[in-house]
């Protein structure tokens, strides 16, 4: 089966892309000796993680559901991080995570004694670590991504690290970066060291979180194996980095089709996808995603607004060219949809959540996965 006789809308993922993009990490890896963990939280589609887990350390969650998976479905380093934890988690989180990062001094005090009982119990217990606030912002563009930010939630500051909070971790965690170069990292790092330097010599292991657009084209993967060698060598630290971006960037398409198209001082197709349901970031960060075959407005002969089929006005994806006319019944792709669309999707409107394809090297699919009216229906009762 080709792309273009999958039914729609049908998210596929990229084989041969998201393996280049591993083999890209894998490389890191190599070259500095540092851990690359899978953030599920931005892909976790796990009929590839036999394929992920042939190239990285494993994987990290935000919570119980992301763990599980993890442990479940990659069998390596399983990681989890989140801003507060439920009483009735921390037990199986014990038991199946390698390391737990707390975000909080409370957080830590309360739970460690649960990792020690689990020691107890099964002679196994989870490296802990606490996320810092290296009150660094390097973010320009999307304040709502900006961890470092006044009144931030996110992470102990140097001032408040104590000697009890030293004597109950192995590690320390930052996670500063969205979608950014290691230039950012560098400036962050000299932050860290500058805050927390003393520290970094009482640890184990130093986690630098994500956003690193590790596999984007020009990133500058040079000066970040040489980050991670300084960090290494300097503090004798085992180092981990967790991109969720970077596995699977440009690795996955939104195949739709049109399924009409209005004039309102502008031709609109309006189509079987939806920015709100299938693509949330689009009216979240706010961007317009790429689509193949097109251009800016008035960069080729005929402008059409791409929109959805859903009751919100806003619902739009964005203006695009192209060179030829487009008709109804029409397919269009968009590109760089493995990322940050499965993982956010949902059904308002009773709209139908995409099928998932994956697409393998020589441009064979595969069907892994359909949605219907029962998925719809059991969500809320």
């Amino acid at each position: 089966m080709k792309i273009n006789e999958l039914p729609t809308p049908c998210y596929v993922i990229d084989e041969g892309k998201l393996e280049d993009n591993l083999k890209i990490l894998r490389y890191v890896q190599d070259k500095t000796g540092a851990k690359i963990l899978l953030a599920q939280k931005c892909f976790s589609a796990f009929c590839e993680y036999d394929l992920i887990g042939r190239y990285i350390s494993g994987t990290t969650a935000s919570g119980l559901f992301e763990a599980r998976l993890g442990y479940e479905k990659m069998h390596k380093e399983n990681h989890v991080y989140s801003p507060a934890y439920r009483e009735q988690d921390m037990q199986e989180l014990c038991r199946i995570c390698d390391h737990i990062i707390f975000n909080s001094k409370a957080q830590l005090l309360k739970y460690a004694p649960v990792a020690d009982l689990v020691r107890e119990e099964s002679g196994k217990r989870p490296s802990l670590g606490v996320r810092i606030n290296p009150e660094c912002s390097t973010q320009k563009d999307h304040e709502i991504y900006d961890p470092c930010a006044k009144n931030s939630r996110m992470g102990i500051k140097a001032c408040d690290i104590d000697d009890e909070i030293m004597s109950l971790i192995d590690g320390l965690h930052f996670h500063t970066l969205c979608e950014q170069d290691s230039d950012d990292l560098e400036i962050t790092l000299k932050a860290v060291e500058e805050k927390f330097g003393d520290h970094l010599y009482k640890v184990k292991w130093l986690n630098m979180g994500g956003g690193h657009h590790i596999t984007r084209e020009g990133y500058d993967i040079d000066r970040l194996i040489r980050l991670i060698k300084h960090m290494r060598e300097k503090y004798d630290l085992e180092i981990y980095l967790e991109p969720g971006e970077a596995v699977a960037l440009n690795a996955g398409y939104n195949v739709t089709t049109v399924l009409d198209i209005v004039n309102n001082d502008k031709d609109i197709l309006i189509l079987d996808t939806s920015a709100a349901c299938h693509m949330p970031d689009v009216l979240e960060m706010p961007y317009t995603p790429p689509l193949k075959d097109s251009a800016k407005p008035g960069e080729k002969k005929y402008d059409y607004r791409l929109s959805c089929n859903t009751c919100l006005a806003g619902d739009v994806i964005g203006d695009y060219s192209f060179d030829h006319e487009i008709h109804i019944g029409d397919r269009l792709i968009f590109e760089d949809m493995a990322i940050y669309s499965m993982v956010k999707n949902n059904t308002f409107n009773g709209i139908p959540l995409p099928a998932i394809a994956a697409m393998d090297a020589t441009g064979e699919c595969r069907i892994i996965k359909e949605f219907g009216y029962e998925d719809f229906k059991n969500r809320l009762s």
